[in-house]
């Protein structure tokens, strides 16, 4: 594609963070095939982030939840992409995890077990659920 043509891709992640834990997937797809990470996908034509971080959210995963606001946004370019992920809080209403769509894998992970190094995680997730799960404690208190 013509370098003019090029476009970054507005994607969602979905960040749920439950009994603390958060769920992640691991993804099939490049990038990051075989890290986990927070399900997600792009936007599409004429939906919200909420609505988007709710759709691929059941589509990887089966899990239901409801959309909080946007808790931040971060670039993620590589040689031949250029994806803004805008990260969605979502809080779980019911379902348990199971592998749909482009996830290899669904499942709770303890936040402590994010910060040891023996999972293969995609860039920033222990530290976006460390901060999803203060920000979501807040709300309840």
């Amino acid at each position: 594609m013509p370098e003019e043509m090029r476009r970054p891709v507005a994607a969602v992640i979905a960040v749920v963070i439950r009994g603390g834990c958060a769920l992640l997937v691991r993804r099939r797809n490049p990038p990051d095939q075989g890290r986990w990470g927070f399900p997600g996908g792009k936007v599409d034509f004429g939906e919200t982030l909420g609505a988007a971080a709710l759709r691929e959210l059941f589509e990887e995963t089966g899990i239901e939840a409801t959309a909080g606001p946007v808790i931040t946004a971060v670039d993620v370019i590589g040689a031949d992409h250029h994806y803004v992920l805008v990260a969605v809080p979502c809080h779980w209403r019911g379902g348990e995890p199971r592998a749909g769509d482009d996830a290899e894998a669904a499942a709770w992970f303890a936040l402590d077990a994010l910060e040891g190094g023996d999972l293969p995680l995609s860039a920033g997730v222990a530290r976006l659920a460390r901060r999803a799960a203060a920000l979501l404690a807040g709300e309840t208190s």
